[in-house]
């Protein structure tokens, strides 16, 4: 049997294979859960979506959300993204 000792590691420019429409979870950071929530409900609309607590930094000064909703294609998600991202209240999207 031959095993490679170096498997090649995974690459960002390999394309993930995501099929659509399908559920999507964003991890949405900040410093004030309710200023999230707000962003979330300004970015995201009338969809329905579930916002439940992620966590909260040792120091208390984070806090993140789980927020996972229907997504129709890759441009609606990457639009989603951006504009989670740009929103003053949000510091981190993943």
């Amino acid at each position: 049997m031959n095993i490679d000792p170096f498997p090649k590691p995974f690459s960002c420019k390999e394309k993930p294979s995501i099929d659509y429409p399908c559920s999507w979870l964003y991890k949405v950071i900040g410093l004030d859960e309710e200023a999230l929530r707000r962003a979330i409900e300004i970015v995201i609309g009338d969809k329905d979506v579930l916002i439940t607590r992620s966590n909260t930094s040792s120091g208390g000064k984070y806090c993140s959300l789980n927020v996972e909703f229907v997504v129709e294609d890759e441009e609606t998600r990457l639009r989603y993204y951006q504009h989670l991202k740009n929103h003053a209240a949000v510091k981190v999207v993943m």
